[in-house]
């Protein structure tokens, strides 16, 4: 009973959340309710009692809206409106049913199949943390160390560029002077 009333609060807080992330005019209101959004999907995880998937998904996913958050807080003039001009309607509506269609698809694929067994047996034993862990740094190990490698570059990619925006804009005060 508990379960079901707190996924219920949960997904009608996501929903709602996530339409201002959509419907809001504004950036910052925006970026504060998909931050408010992925802190409320890490309660599924804690539903699931996937504590440490839950507490991951606060501190990176949120945190990295956090970040996005001062970047747009930074770059954009967040005070006024954005206004949209697309030349063609039907590419708007031709990408809306073509995301609705495949939504449903991936939505109703597990009704389709017979039977879904997990790739690894879950042992009761060990803790749920311990289980990832030891997945993680087994068969996994790879990947794990390739996508380190690439957030790696990614940040030093961000930082190269904008080192080179605040050269640009420290040479166009030395010129307006």
């Amino acid at each position: 009973m508990y379960e079901a009333i707190a996924f219920y609060l949960l997904s009608a807080l996501v929903i709602g959340f996530f339409l201002i992330t959509v419907l809001s005019k504004n950036a910052l209101y925006a970026m504060s309710s998909l931050a408010g959004g992925m802190v409320f999907i890490g309660g599924f995880f804690f539903l699931l009692d996937a504590e440490f998937i839950g507490v991951v998904q606060i501190i990176v996913y949120t945190g990295s809206i956090m970040a996005l958050y001062a970047f747009g807080m930074m770059f954009f003039d967040t005070t006024r409106d954005v206004r949209e001009n697309t030349a063609s309607k039907r590419i708007i509506y031709t990408m809306s049913i073509l995301s609705a269609v495949l939504i449903t698809a991936i939505l109703s694929a597990p009704l389709a199949s017979e039977h879904i067994t997990p790739t690894s047996p879950v042992n009761e034993d060990m803790s749920n943390t311990h289980m990832i862990g030891q997945v993680l740094f087994t068969e996994y190990l790879a990947v794990f160390e390739l996508t380190a490698l690439m957030l790696l570059v990614a940040m030093i990619a961000g930082i190269i560029l904008v080192s080179k925006r605040m050269d640009e804009v420290k040479e166009i005060v030395k010129e307006a002077k």
